[in-house]
């Protein structure tokens, strides 16, 4: 393995070593779940360099990095099964949870409205919503050849810059909890859209509600 293969991998590593060490095994359904204490040392160590921001040139390191840590690439003819199996899967899981999923050809999109997820104004995760993250955390671990890009959008209320900064802690906020839960980092690249990419009108207060979101991109790691 490269050097510079083995740096970009081995805070992943890391931090699969420490929150693994910090799970416990919940009494009543013999499942194992990580500690309290756990997801505040993952969230914190997921972090920084760990998480990084999404662009053209990260694309192409995550994915050397992915293949240098075992992660296998899925075959061009079976790519599409593998997604309608995982898009089956949170369909199921995020049923009534009040995210939706959508296909856009083999990439699924996990839309997190964010009034479900956050609190006017804040980048901390309502506490309510850590079990939808849950769910969908099992998945991606059980699905381990996709990158999740994770992206912030706001209304166009407020200043760009502002909405910009705030889109971005919300996106980290979601892929720092999906660290926690054991879901490699180098997966996961984040992004801040502000109210760039409005997918309804900001005329309206429910147009404004349904573009403050966080979207989950969820992108097959294809063999070349």
């Amino acid at each position: 393995m490269r050097r510079d293969t083995i740096r970009s991998v081995a805070p992943a590593i890391a931090l699969l070593f420490l929150v693994t060490a910090c799970t416990t095994v919940n009494p009543y359904t013999e499942d194992r779940q990580v500690s309290k204490l756990a997801i505040g040392a993952g969230v914190g160590a997921a972090g920084g360099a760990v998480i990084g921001l999404l662009t053209a040139d990260s694309k192409n390191r995550q994915r050397n990095a992915l293949i240098g840590a075992g992660i296998g690439a899925v075959a061009g003819g079976g790519v599409g099964y593998y997604m309608d199996v995982q898009e089956a899967k949170l369909r199921q899981r995020l049923r009534d949870s009040g995210v939706s999923v959508t296909r856009v050809g083999d990439q699924l999109v996990l839309n997190m409205p964010g009034n479900v997820t956050f609190a006017t104004n804040s980048a901390d995760i309502n506490a309510n919503f850590y079990e939808v993250l849950n769910s969908v955390a099992i998945v991606f671990n059980e699905y381990k050849s996709t990158t999740i890009d994770v992206v912030g959008h706001t209304d166009s209320t407020g200043g760009d810059d502002y909405n910009i900064q705030l889109s971005e802690r919300r996106a980290r906020s979601v892929a720092q909890y999906l660290a926690s839960q054991q879901v490699l980092p180098a997966r996961l690249l984040v992004a801040g859209r502000g109210p760039f990419d409005p997918i309804a009108s900001n005329a309206t207060p429910e147009g404004r509600a349904q573009n403050r979101r966080v979207t989950l991109q969820i992108n097959p790691v294809v063999q070349q």
